[in-house]
């Protein structure tokens, strides 16, 4: 499957577009190539680790126990494959709103106008989710203070970043997604010390993997049901499409972040979750807090437990971040292929769809009434609801996929 633009250069396969020619140029006369293959590849890992392996991986483990390593493994080889296939057409053709265009160009108007709203439904809930995630950790260190609140002032500033310029935004995100990255490598050592070392109490065991009930403690019923849960935190991989059309040299950019990213989640996922399991029985973790900082909390390594909590508020904000950038690109695609009201288009001095941004911002905003009305409910619900968008969303890449090679085949690549 070739993901280099020279694999499939000059083979004519842009003839069978139903969407004009000249749309990838447009949208580089107006949105400003300012990414960096650094920026890329951390604005998709940022997009991915985020509150789906903090907190949403609590759930995850209290349905299939141990077995819930497995179930990463099983959905980032998904992941691995939609992000090839979705590599592979931004490769050849680097247009924002990747999804609606690559849906609408093999699929027709309709799939393009389903894709893409159904994208930008999935970031703004993801946003709502992340933005009411920040707020739970933020009572780790004020319980007396509503997640509301704390929602209503991050959604603030995380649209003041993003109304400044793409570069800003790269940079801000590279920072964010490594600050997760070096944390996370930071947390499988020390729990790898804590492990071997003895330091980690008399429930630190490896044996944890299979003491309480087996690897399947709760059978393949309940591996299969955390696959709804472990799904929800491999969205935002689809980040790297949405890239493409302010990615510089896109041509290697792309296919490098494609092949090393989802790599580099499945280490961070996986070798993070074997550390947690081993130190703590799974029968424990509790699925209404972050299972990492409950583990080092109740290690009495209370330094290391407001440090880890710190990190995981910047990994929501940091996908929150994402998401912002990703609904105002999105929104703007959608408006140059006529799916969304042309005011869409309009786009600032420094390069940023600003109304796109705008309403993308509006609608998120209803987050601190739902975290107002349900406080206790408002988290489960919005993941829910984002993995139902999700599954929709990889499931129109492979579709736009299947007509993508149809037509390479047909001129010959």
């Amino acid at each position: 499957m070739p993901l280099n633009k020279k694999d499939t250069q000059g083979k004519g396969v842009k003839n069978a577009s139903t969407v004009s020619e000249d749309t990838a140029s447009n949208q580089e006369s107006t949105l400003h190539r300012g990414l960096h293959n650094r920026h890329i590849q951390l604005i998709a890992l940022g997009g991915a680790i985020g509150t789906g392996l903090f907190l949403g991986i609590g759930p995850a483990i209290q349905m299939a126990g141990p077995a819930v390593l497995l179930g990463y493994g099983v959905a980032g080889i998904i992941a691995f494959l939609i992000m090839r296939q979705l590599g592979e057409m931004v490769v050849e053709e680097p247009v924002s709103g990747s999804f609606a265009h690559f849906a609408y160009k093999y699929w027709g108007p309709f799939a393009g106008f389903l894709s893409g709203w159904n994208y930008w439904v999935m970031f703004v809930l993801v946003g709502m989710a992340e933005l009411t995630a920040a707020g739970i950790y933020m009572q780790y260190w004020f319980p007396d203070v509503p997640t509301w609140i704390w929602a209503a002032a991050f959604f603030i500033i995380i649209n003041a970043v993003n109304l400044v310029n793409v570069r800003l935004y790269g940079e801000t995100e590279f920072w964010f997604a490594l600050i997760k990255v070096l944390a996370i490598i930071g947390m499988i050592g020390f729990g790898l010390w804590l492990l071997f070392s003895g330091h980690g109490g008399e429930k630190a065991s490896i044996d944890n993997l299979w003491r309480y009930g087996g690897f399947f403690a709760t059978g393949w019923n309940g591996l299969i049901l955390s696959l709804a849960v472990i799904m929800f935190s491999f969205g935002g991989l689809e980040l790297i499409g949405i890239t493409a059309a302010e990615a510089r040299d896109p041509e290697k950019s792309i296919p490098k972040a494609v092949n090393q990213v989802v790599y580099r989640i499945l280490l961070f996922y996986i070798g993070s979750l074997v550390v947690l399991l081993a130190l703590y029985p799974w029968v424990e973790v509790k699925s209404n807090s972050s299972p990492f900082v409950m583990i080092f909390h109740n290690l009495d390594s209370n330094v290391v437990a407001s440090a880890l909590n710190f990190v995981i508020l910047v990994a929501s904000l940091s996908v929150y971040n994402s998401g912002v950038y990703s609904n105002s690109r999105m929104l703007f695609g959608l408006s140059v292929q006529g799916n969304a009201p042309k005011f869409l288009t309009r786009v600032s001095r420094r390069g940023v769809p600003i109304n796109s941004l705008m309403l993308s911002g509006a609608i998120t905003s209803l987050v601190v009434l739902i975290n107002y009305l349900l406080p206790q409910k408002a988290f489960g619900l919005l993941m829910a609801l984002v993995v139902a968008t999700l599954l929709l969303n990889w499931i129109m890449i492979c579709l736009a996929h299947l007509r993508f090679r149809a037509a390479m085949r047909r001129q010959g690549a």
